[in-house]
């Protein structure tokens, strides 16, 4: 990159960095910090959910998938449209109020109102654990597209910068600092895809006639997914929707239930079809330019890290300056994630898990501090897992599936089932979470040989046994109760 590249990514970093320290100023208390003392606007909100949703992670990965696939690509977000949308009509009457009423911070005190402390603890621990890994994935997404774009850099190098970046202006700046530079970071992200990213990028691959005789014609068919790959994208993305505790802090944080819903219905949109098809469409440009030979090194374009496609097609095409602006914007949608994932992470931490086992209450002052250095401990971790890892996408999926597969059935049951029950909900996260994770590493194969459809995600298996054990254990307990109760009458 020429200089004047690395002086506009320099601002734009010392900007994001500027937003946390003015807002750290601004926080009294925890609530503040978690929640934005309960009065954002939807506009904020919304922008806020489709950035820390999408974000750099789904950007990266969209690109990775519009490498391999093509447009058909773009379907993995529209279960996130569908996610939002549901959790708007069902989700947010009921926690809204809830939020509001009881001053809640995080997911897990749902469950706490609901069942009991126990359960809320696990889901604490089950959201942290989830959300740790999902702020590595998006310091990962950072760390490779900065490695592609920025000659000299390596790998390990590039994460302890962006790790470092994020965990700073989110650890001094709270939920509000999280919000307003997400705002600005997606603005930022929308004005680099469609005035700069995908008009210089296809005018460079040759336009529309070198797409079509590069690339195989699936590439340009919304058909080009099996039905598999639909409902593994479904029952990972829609769920979380009601289980995320990034989500949840937002829904806590809207002035109201109505400011709430419209903001969930427009991050719905802006998710699909707006980002799903810049994204795969960067990606599919991103394909025409390796197979073209239009890289520096790279000879096998079939063969190539499909994540780093289109890193290394901006940092081929782009001329100086917008090269510079560019990266902001995707380093916009990277830090618009992490930063998110890092509160709630340090939200379920020091509310859901620290708190219960604290014998005295903090002030407001010891608890904003014990809050800012968990979310400190709780990056340089995160960067750590991420050094381990490679594939974004696949880090972010795993998150997602752990979270859900232990979350999702029980949130529904004490939202809409009368019968549900405390132990049900305890036995079916601990045996859902688990099913999924050994199922992740044991790569679906089971005791005496035995292997699942490897087409199938381990997901829907976590959920399934979760689903059922929810189910029969609640009935076991309200059957026992509704005998003692005849045994007491008689």
């Amino acid at each position: 990159m020429h200089i004047i590249d690395y002086a506009i990514f320099v601002v734009y970093m010392l900007a994001m960095l500027g937003v946390g320290v003015y807002f750290f100023n601004k926080n009294k208390t925890a609530e503040d910090f978690y929640v934005s003392g309960r009065n954002m606007s939807s506009w904020h909100i919304g922008l806020s959910v489709v950035a820390t949703d999408v974000g750099g992670g789904f950007s990266i990965g969209l690109g990775g998938l519009g490498f391999t696939m093509g447009i058909s690509g773009s379907w993995m977000l529209f279960t996130g449209l569908l996610g939002a949308w549901l959790s708007a009509v069902f989700l947010i009457p009921k926690v809204s109020a809830l939020g509001h009423k009881y001053k809640f911070f995080t997911f897990p005190q749902i469950f706490n109102h609901f069942y009991n402390a126990k359960v809320a603890l696990l889901a604490g621990i089950i959201s942290a654990i989830g959300y740790i890994g999902f702020t590595s994935s998006q310091v990962l997404a950072g760390a490779k597209l900065a490695s592609a774009t920025i000659k000299g850099l390596d790998l390990q190098t590039a994460l302890i910068v962006m790790g470092l970046i994020a965990v700073i202006y989110t650890a001094i700046g709270g939920l509000k600092a999280v919000i307003y530079t997400d705002t600005i970071q997606w603005l930022i992200l929308i004005g680099g895809l469609v005035f700069i990213g995908i008009p210089i990028a296809y005018t460079a691959v040759g336009g529309y006639d070198a797409i079509k005789t590069t690339l195989a014609p699936e590439y340009l068919s919304l058909t080009n997914v099996k039905w598999y790959q639909i409902l593994n994208w479904s029952i990972t993305i829609i769920p979380i929707w009601f289980v995320g505790m990034t989500l949840y802090q937002r829904i806590y944080a809207s002035k109201g239930e109505k400011e709430a819903k419209k903001a969930w219905m427009i991050a719905g949109v802006f998710e699909w079809p707006i980002m799903a098809f810049m994204g795969v469409i960067l990606g599919m440009l991103a394909k025409v330019a390796a197979t073209k030979g239009m890289f520096d090194g790279i000879t096998d374009a079939a063969n190539m890290d499909s994540e780093m496609g289109l890193p290394i097609l901006l940092a081929t095409i782009l001329p100086v300056g917008l090269m510079g602006l560019m990266l902001s914007s995707y380093f916009s949608a990277i830090l618009s994630t992490a930063d998110s994932c890092l509160m709630a992470a340090s939200g379920n931490i020091v509310t859901d898990i620290i708190a219960k086992f604290s014998k005295k209450e903090l002030s407001h002052k010891k608890e904003l501090r014990l809050s800012q250095m968990v979310t400190l401990i709780v990056g340089f971790l995160a960067i750590l897992i991420a050094s381990q890892m490679q594939n974004v996408l696949e880090l972010m999926l795993y998150s997602y599936a752990f979270m859900v597969s232990g979350l999702f059935v029980p949130v529904i049951g004490a939202l809409f089932w009368k019968k549900s029950h405390p132990t049900a909900a305890f036995w079916s996260m601990l045996f859902g979470g688990a099913t999924t994770i050994l199922l992740i590493v044991t790569e679906n194969k089971l005791p005496l040989g035995i292997k699942l459809p490897e087409h199938l995600d381990a997901n829907l298996y976590g959920i399934s046994i979760s689903l059922i054990l929810f189910v029969t254990i609640s009935i076991y307990y309200n059957n026992k109760k509704e005998r003692q109760n005849g045994i007491q009458t008689n």
